[in-house]
């Protein structure tokens, strides 16, 4: 992949992280933070939704050559995005009392699909 088309791909996932992060609001979450970043990995949006503190993917594809978008949360990036979601509640000292979701959103051109509790915490 060229750097050209590397950037390009960041640009469109920018877009798409954007237009999941409105489509959630419209649903009644409350976003804490967007592109969370550490050395264990990235969590894309971070919110509060009818009691929960709710981790979510967002995966886009822009046709179904490749599959349906939430097929890309495999078991090793679901682990990931818990041991980033482990240092998230570390680093703001979130304890065990709070009841955590993870949740995927899939976006096509058309369509955007939310998944809640799309999987359970992997240790």
């Amino acid at each position: 992949m060229r750097t050209g088309e590397r950037s390009n791909k960041r640009e469109i996932g920018s877009i798409q992280e954007e237009r999941a992060g409105e489509y959630l609001k419209k649903q009644g979450m409350y976003i804490l933070e967007q592109n969370f970043r550490c050395r264990n990995g990235e969590i894309d949006i971070i919110g509060r939704d009818q009691g929960y503190l709710v981790f979510v993917e967002v995966k886009y594809r822009s046709s179904s050559k490749a599959g349906h978008p939430a097929e890309a949360v495999n078991y090793q990036k679901q682990r990931k995005i818990c041991r980033t979601a482990d240092f998230y509640r570390y680093i703001h000292k979130i304890g065990a009392d709070v009841n955590i979701r993870y949740d995927v959103v899939a976006l096509t051109q058309e369509e955007i699909f939310w998944y809640q509790n799309a999987f359970q915490h992997i240790y």
